[in-house]
């Protein structure tokens, strides 16, 4: 398993709207997120700033992605979805959300 930090920008104008679309995710992109082995998903907001933390159990994280990429109802959640977003400023060209370093984990029992 491998655990992931990616961070965004939420346009201000769009917050609750995000937010509110967020509590009702389509069924088709929960199921789609499941299939690419992704695991306790979770975004987080503050002041503009969208952390997304998430598990990947799959043995090939690009080729999930890459189907997950593909997936229909998944682009027009996408779709949906990216006007009310904005790269994080130091994004590189393929990255939407950007990902971030881990420097501390702790499993406690």
């Amino acid at each position: 398993m491998k655990r992931y930090g990616q961070i965004l920008k939420l346009r201000p104008e769009h917050a609750a709207e995000y937010v509110r679309q967020h509590a009702a995710v389509w069924p088709d992109v929960l199921e789609r997120i499941r299939r690419s082995n992704i695991r306790n998903y979770s975004i987080f907001l503050r002041d503009g700033i969208l952390f997304a933390y998430f598990e990947y159990v799959g043995a090939d994280f690009a080729a999930d992605m890459r189907a997950m990429a593909a997936d229909p109802a998944t682009q027009r959640w996408w779709a949906f979805m990216e006007p009310m977003q904005e790269k994080w400023p130091t994004a590189t060209a393929e990255e939407w959300w950007s990902n971030m370093t881990e420097v501390f984990h702790l499993d406690a029992p």
